[in-house]
């Protein structure tokens, strides 16, 4: 494959199998996102931030299970439709176009990403996700 024509969707296919959704910090979720999500699970914003966030550097993220999955992990995300911008974007992410190693970090624990196209390469993908979505 050529990398002048390298598309997102060559770098990333996701497996559906959950790990990004397990650990690793947490989910940050904007205000936005709240209001979806709690309208998905029918309830208000300030009870779906008291029963499923905790906050983390003054900003809401998702609580954890136990297992240490995602709040709304099931064996599949159960608010797929609304999931927050920061699920959306992975592994399409800014601390890859700060550092292409966090690329391979997180590659060690997805194994839908690709890690053979050159790093210039991965970064200029991961810059065009990023500069549609704003």
């Amino acid at each position: 494959m050529p990398f002048d024509s390298v598309q997102p969707s060559d770098l990333f296919n996701c497996k559906k199998c959950g790990d990004c959704c397990k650990g690793y910090g947490g989910t940050y979720v904007t205000k936005k996102d709240i209001q979806a999500i709690a309208a998905y699970i029918h309830t208000d914003a300030e009870t779906f931030v008291k029963a499923y966030c905790q906050m983390s550097g003054g900003r809401p993220l998702l609580v954890q299970a136990e297992n240490g999955y995602c709040i709304f992990w099931n064996e599949e995300c159960t608010i797929h439709p609304v999931k927050p911008k920061m699920c959306k974007a992975w592994p399409f992410i800014e601390s890859v176009l700060i550092d292409v190693g966090n690329w391979h970090i997180m590659a060690g624990s997805c194994y839908g990403i690709r890690t053979d196209i050159p790093d210039l390469v991965i970064q200029e993908c991961v810059r065009k996700v990023l500069e549609k979505d704003l």
